[in-house]
């Protein structure tokens, strides 16, 4: 979800990052081929590294604390060969570069994912501005200067787990609240990435966290992948106008290029512009309202959504507590810059599973309009925000 002619901002946020770069002279490499000191650096003060987590069976995911971002998911398709899964940089200096290299690659991202109508946000009856950075509105927590580019501390870290912390102060790109927030992402026996995020407020505010990772299971991300299979549990989606904000209608798929109910490849209707929608997006960058939270609760122990690689047999499932599913498929990508390992991304080479509160959910949950009661995202002292998001790969032969 991500509009990069927006997201391309002021030289001087990108000038202020780097204060110093690894050398990289190290030929330690992780299974994903990634050297490790290529992300050893002191960003604003605080050091950034990468870090390995990984299970008994040879999952290997890697990590950066800048951002809290998967920068490499390793996993074994069909023929046993482990195969690197999603769309990343694999250096800092680029994550950190935010006029050259926009990126929310695999962050975790805050304070308030997907977009807020007019960068305005109501809470207890007060109006704050919030930093606007996409076609005036505030998308995915202030982009440049949101939590996706910080640098998060690293609480606890084992063979299999790691915990990204943060605290975002009162007035944070104009958010409410000191927050209080952790990530922990778990490869679990199964092949499963698990992510759990938790946080806590002084003050009445808004938290909407969720992991922006852009997978491409075909094992080859310099071609297009569109031709992934794709399944979304889910009955009705928001609509959007052009600007990516929901019109508050929410609609049903049937008989529409939304309808995911059953499996089918991204690209039967990803250029399908008569349907205004795709045309609008240039493909899928839309909330789907999943069947699996109801009555006010999220099942994150059914399948929410699915995406198949008929080339390497890799299965990726997703299940969540969240009673919205934003997917992404890379309509933004194709820019002509070098990612990892210098493969330069083809538009629509990957897919994102991005698990939410329904995208502008403070205008709408505030407005009271019908259907939007269960994407409330208000938090208020005393109260714990946790949200879970669960990708489980397998090999489907």
């Amino acid at each position: 979800m991500k509009n990069l002619n927006t997201k391309i901002l002021c030289a001087g946020a990108a000038a202020m990052l780097l204060a110093a770069c690894g050398s990289g002279n190290s030929t330690q490499q992780t299974v994903s081929g990634l050297n490790p000191a290529d992300f050893d650096s002191t960003i604003n003060g605080k050091q950034t590294q990468l870090v390995t987590i990984k299970n008994s069976k040879g999952m290997e995911v890697c990590l950066t604390n800048y951002g809290g971002r998967v920068v490499s998911i390793s996993v074994p398709d069909k023929n046993g060969k482990m195969t690197d899964v999603v769309c990343s940089y694999d250096n800092i200096h680029q994550y950190a570069d935010t006029l050259n290299s926009p990126s929310d690659y695999g962050s975790s991202v805050g304070r308030y994912a997907n977009r807020i109508k007019n960068a305005k946000l109501t809470v207890a009856g007060k109006t704050y501005n919030l930093r606007a950075n996409d076609n005036g509105n505030c998308l995915h927590g202030g982009g440049n200067t949101g939590w996706m580019h910080k640098v998060y501390d690293i609480k606890e870290l084992t063979d299999s787990s790691v915990v990204f912390a943060i605290t975002s102060p009162d007035g944070d790109n104009g958010f409410p609240g000191t927050v209080s927030a952790t990530a922990k992402y778990t490869v679990k026996s199964d092949n499963t990435l698990d992510i759990v995020f938790e946080g806590s407020t002084d003050k009445e505010t808004v938290i909407n966290m969720t992991n922006h990772s852009y997978f491409n299971l075909n094992g080859d991300p310099s071609k297009p992948g569109d031709n992934m299979v794709a399944y979304i549990n889910a009955d009705k989606f928001t609509p959007a106008d052009s600007l990516y904000i929901p019109t508050g209608e929410i609609r049903s798929v049937e008989g529409t290029p939304m309808d995911f109910r059953k499996p089918h490849a991204l690209a039967d209707h990803i250029n399908d512009f008569s349907y205004d929608q795709i045309k609008n997006a240039t493909g899928y960058d839309h909330n789907w309202c999943l069947n699996t939270f109801k009555n006010g609760k999220g099942d994150d122990k059914t399948v929410a959504a699915s995406l198949y690689s008929p080339v390497t047999g890799i299965m990726l499932e997703v299940y969540t507590n969240e009673p919205g599913l934003q997917m992404y498929t890379g309509n933004f990508q194709g820019t002509g810059i070098a990612c990892k390992h210098g493969i330069k991304y083809p538009k629509h080479v990957s897919v994102c599973f991005e698990s939410q509160k329904y995208p502008d959910s403070p205008t709408k949950f505030t407005a009271k309009v019908p259907g939007w009661e269960v994407s409330n995202p208000y938090v208020k002292p005393g109260q714990k925000y946790y949200s879970h998001l669960a990708y489980k790969f397998s090999v489907k032969k």
